[in-house]
């Protein structure tokens, strides 16, 4: 069996696993990055990108890049149908990136590639991998590749291979938590009576719907579904938003894409133990509400790579300690928040429904609310 040696060896190669390699690159840290797919996703998927994640993304140098390409939001606004019940505005944010930025996750993704191989690296795939054995200086990986088995040896492995991460697995790190239930994932272009300004959080009886304003004419639509199509329709579509959303103004036209998956509320009992990290999917999972899932991630692999350079030029695990028990809290947080907003959106009944309205109109009339809200949305509380 052929066989290669890193220091590190980064199992995934979505935003996170590439956000961690180009930390390393950046530190002329000998890495490997391996994917199962034999080529990139080309769905949207995540689609947006906060301002404390911005700020964080630029030790890699794709910040300007990023919002060169995406569209610039500014207004974050929770509604009940046509009742505006919370009202954010990024702009005020005293940051350099005062808006949320809507860009998909393919786009994001192309974007982080290329910057690795601007820095010499590119991404072994199709890379399988079918089995870690772990000791406490390093680890052997089996990878199942086009050519057959790959075996590397590794100081380090970074689990960055998703919710059902075999790295974490191997490890033996718990994992515990709870589904939410499945959710309508859709792409489509329609006439919208909001600005495009603004992205929106419907709150309603039957589920969340939020509608997120992209590039090319196009909408995001997430709709919480106790049993949602595994291939949605515009049918589909237009049913949830007529049932949650505006009441009048809207015209669905095209159906782009669409897909259901399982929303889970999870938190790894640990990011770090022995030769092993996990960062993004594979460490926590979460409700969509709030768009916090790929920033957690993003911001994650900001501070492993540092991390990991740290414990490679000292010879000590203490800043990969340091790493987990300072972003395992921030994931935690982030877990409570959009824990809270998919609890509070989802209530049905009538009389507890009016007074969620009346509280959370009445809170978001003073600007001290709405500042807060801003800076949670955006990541910096």
């Amino acid at each position: 069996m052929p066989s290669l040696s890193t220091d590190v060896l980064i199992v995934g190669a979505g935003p996170a696993g590439l956000a961690t390699a180009i930390g390393l690159a950046q530190r002329g840290i000998d890495f490997l990055i391996v994917d199962a797919l034999p080529q990139a996703q080309n769905t949207s998927r995540a689609a947006v990108i906060h301002a404390a994640t911005l700020e964080a993304t630029r030790a890699l140098g794709v910040t300007e890049t990023l919002v060169a390409q995406g569209i610039k939001v500014p207004h974050f606004r929770v509604r009940d149908r046509d009742r505006v019940l919370l009202a954010t505005d990024f702009s005020h944010l005293s940051t350099p990136t005062p808006y949320a930025l809507m860009i998909p996750q393919d786009e994001s993704e192309q974007i982080l590639s290329a910057r690795l191989a601007e820095l010499g690296h590119a991404i072994r795939r199709p890379a399988r991998l079918t089995a870690l054995d772990i000791a406490a200086d390093g680890v052997r990986a089996t990878c199942q590749t086009a050519d057959g088995e790959l075996e590397i040896a590794a100081r380090y492995v970074v689990g960055a291979d998703g919710e059902k991460s075999l790295v974490r697995s191997a490890a033996g790190i718990d994992f515990p938590g709870h589904t939410y239930g499945s959710f309508l994932l859709a792409d489509v272009r329609m006439d919208w009576p909001i600005a495009k300004s603004e992205v929106t959080l419907f709150f309603s009886g039957a589920g969340t719907l939020v509608v997120a304003p992209m590039s090319n004419d196009r909408y995001r639509v997430v709709a919480q579904l106790p049993d949602a199509p595994s291939v949605p329709t515009l049918v589909d579509v237009e049913a949830v938003i007529a049932a949650r959303g505006p009441r009048s103004g809207v015209k669905l036209r095209e159906l782009l894409w669409g897909s259901r998956f399982q929303v889970h509320h999870k938190l790894a009992d640990t990011f770090h133990k022995g030769p092993v990290l996990l960062v993004g999917d594979a460490a926590h999972v979460h409700s969509p509400a709030g768009g916090q899932g790929m920033n957690l991630g993003l911001r994650d692999a900001v501070a492993l790579g540092q991390a990991l350079a740290d414990a490679l030029q000292s010879g000590s695990a203490s800043p990969l300690e340091t790493y987990s028990s300072t972003r395992r809290p921030a994931a935690s947080r982030i877990l409570d928040l959009t824990d809270r907003l998919t609890r509070i959106a989802t209530l049905s009944n009538p009389t507890l429904r009016w007074l969620r309205n009346r509280l959370i109109g009445a809170a978001g009339a003073l600007p001290s609310v709405r500042s807060r809200a801003a800076r949670t949305l955006a990541g910096f509380e």
